[in-house]
């Protein structure tokens, strides 16, 4: 499993590098949306990948791991959902009508939203801690617990590695972007709006 873990999560870092140097805005965004469109491949093959082991291993083990596996199902099944919905809007958007200022600002709402996700991961894995340390003192329900928190621990730190990775990978995109285009875009302060301005 941890072998996957890296090999999926290298193929972001494999988008990064390979993605080039754009000059206008458009071709810009479109590189963003590949690139968002490769980490929800990736996180969508995770989720399968959590939902079939999980299937198996809750029906075929006891105690925790029977849990744990458990756990894994129902996680990845949320995991799926988003990523499905998220490739969805990516693959049958149309960036046509849109600005210079809207793309851009589409970007870096999803910088933003990755970097949020991260600070949620690193709750997550807490939380797996301490469903770990309750289970000490449980004893009716200790197997669950204990699984449970094995699994949100393991689900967390690929997500917190996943999104960290793709803010990344999605932020120095921009900034290449920017400091080889003769535009520059300044983000006001409550996120909200993007002002335009022409570099001389």
């Amino acid at each position: 499993m941890k072998k996957w873990i890296f090999s999926t999560l290298f193929i972001l870092f494999a988008v990064s590098a390979l993605s080039g140097q754009q000059t206008d805005v458009s071709g810009f965004y479109q590189t963003s949306i590949k690139t968002n469109t490769t980490g929800m491949y990736v996180l969508g093959g995770w989720a399968i990948a959590n939902i079939a082991g999980g299937a198996i291993g809750w029906a075929n083990s006891t105690g925790s791991t029977r849990y744990f596996h458990q756990m894994n199902l129902f996680w990845n099944t949320v995991n799926l959902g988003i990523a499905g919905f998220a490739l969805y809007n990516n693959l049958t958007g149309n960036i046509l009508g849109l600005t210079d200022s809207m793309m851009m600002q589409k970007h870096i709402k999803t910088e933003n939203v990755y970097l949020i996700n991260a600070g949620l991961d690193v709750i997550y894995v807490g939380t797996g801690f301490l469903l770990k340390y309750l289970s000490t003192n449980n004893t009716k329900r200790k197997d669950m617990l204990f699984g449970y928190g094995k699994s949100v621990i393991m689900q967390g730190s690929f997500l917190l590695a996943f999104d960290l990775i793709m803010w990344l990978t999605l932020h120095n995109h921009r900034l290449d972007f920017l400091a080889n285009s003769s535009l520059s875009f300044q983000q006001n302060f409550d996120f909200k709006e993007i002002a335009l301005t022409i570099r001389f």
